[in-house]
């Protein structure tokens, strides 16, 4: 036995229905709203990259004993990390390296872009 027209028609409506909410998660925007207004064209040590380092790594690798030795609370002692590249495989949560910050989620992704592309513009002490 057929099945009638309207019913065929019914059935195949709603199961394209059903998939119409799926595609609403692939909107860039939404899925990664701190990207949209991210400006990475002056990045700066002082403007952006302490201040991040401040918030989220001085604490354990900074002051008299810093953490694996690693010292973020400043210039010099952060470029030891950066020139080796361990810092941003361990931001970036690379494969090999301990992400950081221990224990937390990654950072955000424009505070990742800017010190990524501080990094990638040689990392000027600016």
């Amino acid at each position: 036995m057929m099945a009638h027209p309207i019913i065929k028609s019914l059935i195949l409506l709603t199961g394209l229905a059903l998939l119409l909410p799926a595609c609403y998660n692939d909107n860039e925007e939404y899925l990664y709203p701190d990207t949209a207004a991210c400006d990475t064209s002056n990045v700066s040590y002082t403007a952006d990259v302490a201040p991040v380092l401040t918030q989220y790594c001085n604490a354990c690798h900074g002051g008299a004993s810093p953490q694996a030795g690693i010292r973020t609370d400043s210039y010099d002692g952060l470029m030891l990390s950066v020139n080796n590249g361990s810092f941003q495989g361990a931001i970036n949560h690379q494969n090999g390296f301990s992400p950081m910050p221990k224990n937390g989620p990654k950072l955000n992704s424009c505070d990742l872009a800017k010190i990524n592309q501080w990094i990638a513009n040689g990392a000027p002490n600016n």
